[in-house]
């Protein structure tokens, strides 16, 4: 009789597991794909109704390029530290973030066709989706393999930051595939990493600000692959 409760008591965990897990993943998903909107709709306007004030701030102003590239790093930094204690501010800060890189991508995209931009983004979403869904799914531990693909992100990162004082075009394709890799190994373990955490702590801590962290992760693994895609197509054009 103790067996049978116990065998009981451990399905209905695993049941209540598994749908919490799909209610954690379906959130930090829908977060995500807000940010995603966001940032269209913020690089919309900028290339449209606010066009001539952006841009000729812009050229008037050209320190405001770096404000605005660190700006969303202080803010991913602000809401890995403060998610799972402030949730709602943590989301405020992703919107915030969202819509900072909608200004970013206005400025970028304004140099490519929109044959390239629409190359990318839609090479960006099936890449993204494909290895989100293995990530979320796969049984093998990807812990290895995303430790690689970072190591291998801060070495690029130092590299494009020399790079931009050589400006060689040629590196910058080069390291635009190099990203892509790196970028889409990160979604992949991005996303098994999300699952192992909530499935060891979402009980411990708030789901809302897990799923936001998770958001916040998947989001710029998205953004990097759209605009590693966006060089590499923008770059093959003109070639």
């Amino acid at each position: 009789m103790n067996n049978f409760n116990d065998d009981y008591s451990q399905a209905r965990r695993e049941v209540g597991n598994e749908a919490g897990l799909t209610r954690f993943m379906t959130r930090m998903y829908a977060n995500m794909t807000l940010a995603v909107l966001v940032s269209a709709l913020s690089s919309f306007l900028t290339l449209t109704v606010f066009r001539e004030q952006i841009f000729g701030y812009m050229s008037q102003h050209s320190g405001m390029i770096w404000i605005i590239l660190i700006i969303p790093i202080a803010l991913s930094f602000g809401i890995s530290f403060r998610a799972t204690r402030n949730p709602v501010a943590s989301f405020l800060m992703l919107m915030a973030m969202a819509v900072i890189y909608g200004v970013e991508f206005a400025l970028i995209c304004a140099a490519f066709t929109g044959t390239s931009i629409t190359a990318a983004f839609l090479s960006a979403s099936a890449v993204f989706l494909t290895m989100t869904i293995y990530g979320g799914v796969t049984k093998r531990d990807l812990s290895k393999f995303g430790a690689h693909a970072t190591a291998a992100l801060v070495a690029l990162i130092i590299a494009s930051v020399i790079n931009m004082f050589i400006q060689s075009s040629a590196i910058t394709y080069i390291f635009s595939y190099i990203a892509v890799i790196i970028f889409t190994v990160l979604t992949a373990w991005d996303t098994q990493n999300m699952k192992r955490i909530y499935l060891q702590y979402g009980n411990q801590v708030s789901v809302g600000g897990l799923a936001v962290m998770g958001a916040l992760q998947l989001y710029l693994d998205f953004v990097n692959l759209f605009i590693s895609l966006l060089q590499i197509f923008g770059m093959s054009s003109r070639d």
